[in-house]
């Protein structure tokens, strides 16, 4: 299932908190959950130093044991939210009995 993570700081920690070492293993485990085909995508917000992932889980449940391993989130510095996601079935209603649908014609 998919699973797409919104980061989110914790109100009231300091800046200072995020310590250089901290940040490093908070990559290195990033970087270990993508090799694993956990976190599928990373990015960061262009509005904000927030980092939205998008997963690979069984269940919201096991995504938020997965983020619960990253550093930043054990030292109690981000939380993410955590939105399950199904593909789209629209599609399928929209075009439904339809003939020739996709074929070109």
């Amino acid at each position: 299932m998919k699973i797409l993570a919104i980061e989110h700081e914790i109100p009231g920690v300091p800046g200072e908190a995020f310590t250089a070492p901290l940040s490093k293993a908070e990559a290195a485990r990033a970087w270990a959950l993508h090799q694993e085909g956990v976190i599928r995508e990373l990015y960061f917000r262009t509005d904000r130093h927030e980092a939205v992932l998008v997963l690979e889980c069984a269940d919201a449940d096991e995504a938020r044991a997965v983020l619960g391993t990253l550093p930043l989130v054990q030292a109690g510095l981000i939380a993410f939210e955590v939105i399950p996601l199904v593909a789209y079935p629209g599609f399928a209603r929209l075009f439904a009995g339809e003939q020739g649908t996709g074929t070109g014609e």
